[in-house]
């Protein structure tokens, strides 16, 4: 006698798996999509000593000021008078943080006012100057 195979029984079963990466690729996307990336000046500055420095959270402009009087922003250098319209473009695209400066401990004040100047003319009021946090 012959024996009849069955057609289904040959087959394998399995998992499809499909649908389980279209989920993650989706978690992916929506994780890459509303990460906040650090942001840096350009340039690593030795920031002055301050008893009553505070943390500051969204500064999502940053300016550095090197010792030779170089300003940089988003790892640019930039002259003096293009300041404002580089704030006024970076601030146009979060409106809701600060400017942080951070200007090397022996740089010249001269330098510091007039970005802070230019900074103000953007728009922009909420400034502060990072330093580290200790004792003097």
């Amino acid at each position: 006698m012959r024996k009849k195979r069955i057609a289904g029984a040959a087959e394998e079963t399995g998992i499809d798996l499909t649908p389980m990466l279209d989920v993650v690729f989706i978690m992916l996307i929506f994780f890459i999509v509303t990460t906040s990336f650090v942001k840096e000046a350009g340039i690593d500055v030795s920031r002055p000593n301050a008893a009553t420095a505070q943390k500051k959270d969204k500064a999502s402009i940053l300016i550095a000021i090197s010792q030779a009087g170089d300003i940089w922003i988003d790892k640019r250098r930039v002259d003096v008078r293009s300041v404002r319209a580089n704030v006024e473009r970076l601030h146009a695209e979060s409106p809701e943080g600060s400017v942080v400066i951070q200007a090397d401990k022996v740089s010249h004040t001269g330098v510091l006012v007039k970005v802070m100047d230019q900074v103000r003319l953007a728009g922009v009021s909420a400034i502060s100057i990072a330093a580290s946090q200790g004792a003097q």
